[in-house]
């Protein structure tokens, strides 16, 4: 069986979550005996096409063109939707009635629910990464729902022996409230999380990449404000270190708007933190009833939840549970189910 994975031209640049995906689903599915290939756009057509299957990550007007030639050229594929909305379906589906409309009465005028829809109904099978994402992409954009099944995010095996050493002896620190990811990006609200962290007295971490947006100043002066806040920029997803920091942390927090379900969450959960988290997203498909949700949009609940996650006792319900249903040994077993029911 021979796959290619195709995606737009920004996911290496940007990194986080869908290009983690991208190289573990590869690196685990070639171990099960299935070819995996990069779309290279400088191939000639022929060899482009010359698959069982493409795999498309990602659902937007940045991989449109892609689908769209794919079903040009009747080339099956299975899209992973990498969508979310917190508009309800209700809204979502007329949005994408009035795309129909517009794209009859004047050309050139498009919606962004539009794109995806176009790309999910071209689809052999439409792969979201939860329940929630699925149900807002049949509900609201009339996607049947056997055509939807769900491809949970996977963790490497390798964060549910992270070593806390390691972070100890290099930073001193131990038992810390930690988070992971990107500064700027306004989903990721940041902002909100550092002024609830400067309100509770305890050491905390970021490990993060800073990308220059409107809200990247007002972070980093917060950040700068807070004796106990320390920021560490650009470790590697693959990095002994960053594991380490899992490992080492009492509490991970992901305050965002939505994640879906928030890869950084999953591997802090192996590596046995708390995790407050979010519950906007589809997030509950992963923590259940073990981590502690808050109100994305009050940052006096983002400090409740760490503070009750501070003080509640260590758990491993959430670190078995991870490890039983999210490694990528699985996910990629799914994933090749899926490949060969499309095929048959």
């Amino acid at each position: 069986m021979k796959i290619i994975f195709a995606t737009h031209e920004g996911v290496p640049l940007y990194g986080g979550g869908p290009y983690v995906k991208m190289r573990a689903t590869k690196k685990h599915l070639e171990e099960m005996g299935v070819t995996v290939e990069y779309l290279n756009i400088w191939q000639d057509r022929e060899k482009i096409l010359d698959c069982d299957l493409v795999h498309l990550f990602s659902a937007n007007f940045a991989v449109y063109n892609i689908a769209r030639l794919l079903q040009t050229w009747q080339k099956k594929f299975v899209v992973n939707t990498i969508f979310y909305s917190r508009r309800s379906p209700a809204f979502i589906r007329t949005i994408t009635e009035v795309d129909k409309i517009s794209r009859r009465l004047m050309r050139g005028m498009w919606w962004d629910f539009g794109f995806t829809r176009d790309i999910c109904e071209w689809s052999e099978m439409v792969l979201p990464n939860t329940s929630e994402e699925g149900n807002i992409i049949s509900r609201g954009m009339g996607i049947p729902k056997e055509k939807i099944r769900v491809i949970h995010n996977g963790v490497s095996r390798e964060f549910l022996d992270a070593d806390p050493a390691l972070f100890r002896k290099e930073y001193g620190m131990d038992k810390f409230i930690l988070n992971v990811g990107h500064i700027g990006p306004h989903r990721k609200n940041m902002l909100a999380l550092v002024k609830a962290l400067a309100d509770i007295d305890h050491p905390a971490v970021l490990i993060t990449r800073v990308l220059n947006t409107g809200e990247t100043a007002a972070i980093l002066e917060e950040t700068r404000k807070n004796k106990n806040l320390l920021l560490i920029e650009g470790l590697p997803n693959r990095s002994p270190m960053l594991a380490s920091a899992f490992a080492a942390c009492d509490v991970f927090v992901l305050p965002s708007q939505f994640e879906t379900p928030g890869r950084a969450a999953l591997e802090a959960a192996l590596a046995g933190a708390k995790v407050v988290i979010t519950p906007h997203g589809g997030t509950k498909d992963y923590f259940r009833d073990m981590a502690e949700y808050v109100d994305p949009y009050s940052i006096a609940d983002i400090r409740r939840g760490i503070e009750k996650a501070l003080n509640a006792p260590k758990d491993e319900r959430l670190k078995q549970y991870i490890a039983k249903h999210f490694l990528w040994e699985k996910i990629s077993r799914d994933t090749i189910d899926i490949y060969e029911k499309v095929l048959k």
